[in-house]
């Protein structure tokens, strides 16, 4: 068995065992529920090929890499201010997990007062998804990394910018990374759900549309198409992932 089908092995079965999955519920179901997979495939290849989708699917992947910018930049940017100082970090901790536990619905009237209807409402309700989880997970990295590394930087007089740049988020990638990871796919999530109830625009107000009408055409080739960019780009982050820690690893 050679090591690339080793690494491979795992992601190939699931997406074997998914596709089989769907078939055998499209059987069950019936086209008045959903589409086959082959049937999906070209529904979604004739409607990328039109002019219909493709300004949303555009519309869509812009809000979500400008929610995902601010998500990682200002989670990254909060978990070193936080976690570089043990009494802050207890402190404020508490305060993003309360803050994440409650219902981002709760939050969407006062977004829409804030941003209106449009593509800031639809960066704004995806960057929240993000934001606390890589904040939480990056607090945790500085936290555990090496106090050697800290007085090292403090010998050296640096900045509190260059003991960021230099000792705080090198030591700490592989955990920041991690929930990098994870808040990529919580922002997708709120992106889809600012364009449901915020927008007139994008993939989430199709497939809202879709449901309405009842188009199942619609809905499966949309669900098909954020899946599919959502497990290739996991995939990737987690195929990165994997590399770092085992650097650290090997560094350590």
């Amino acid at each position: 068995m050679t090591p690339l089908w080793r690494s491979w092995r795992g992601p190939i079965l699931l997406v074997v065992g998914l596709v089989i999955g769907w078939q055998v519920l499209y059987w069950i179901a019936g086209d008045m529920a959903m589409r086959s997979p082959l049937q999906t495939v070209f529904i979604t290849k004739e409607l990328l090929a039109g002019e219909m989708l493709r300004p949303h699917l555009v519309e869509t992947m812009y809000a979500f890499a400008a929610a995902v910018f601010f998500a990682v930049t200002i989670g990254v940017a909060t978990g070193l201010i936080f976690g570089f100082s043990r009494l802050t970090s207890d402190i404020f901790e508490p305060m993003l997990v309360a803050i994440y536990s409650i219902p981002k619905l709760a939050l969407y009237p006062i977004l829409l007062l804030t941003f209106g209807l449009g593509m800031p409402a639809k960066v704004a309700f995806g960057a929240i998804h993000g934001i606390v989880p890589i904040a939480l997970f990056s607090i945790n990295a500085i936290r555990n990394i090496r106090p050697i590394l800290i007085k090292t930087g403090r010998v050296l007089n640096y900045s509190p910018v260059e003991m960021a740049w230099h000792i705080l988020v090198p030591a700490a990638l592989p955990e920041i990374f991690t929930g990098i990871r994870i808040g990529f796919a919580l922002t997708l999530i709120g992106t889809l759900l600012g364009e449901m109830f915020a927008s007139q625009r994008g993939l989430g107000n199709v497939l809202m549309r879709a449901i309405g009408l009842h188009n199942v055409d619609l809905i499966m080739a949309i669900t098909f198409m954020l899946t599919t960019v959502a497990a290739v780009a996991s995939g990737i982050l987690l195929l990165i992932d994997t590399r770092l820690r085992r650097r650290a690893a090997v560094a350590d």
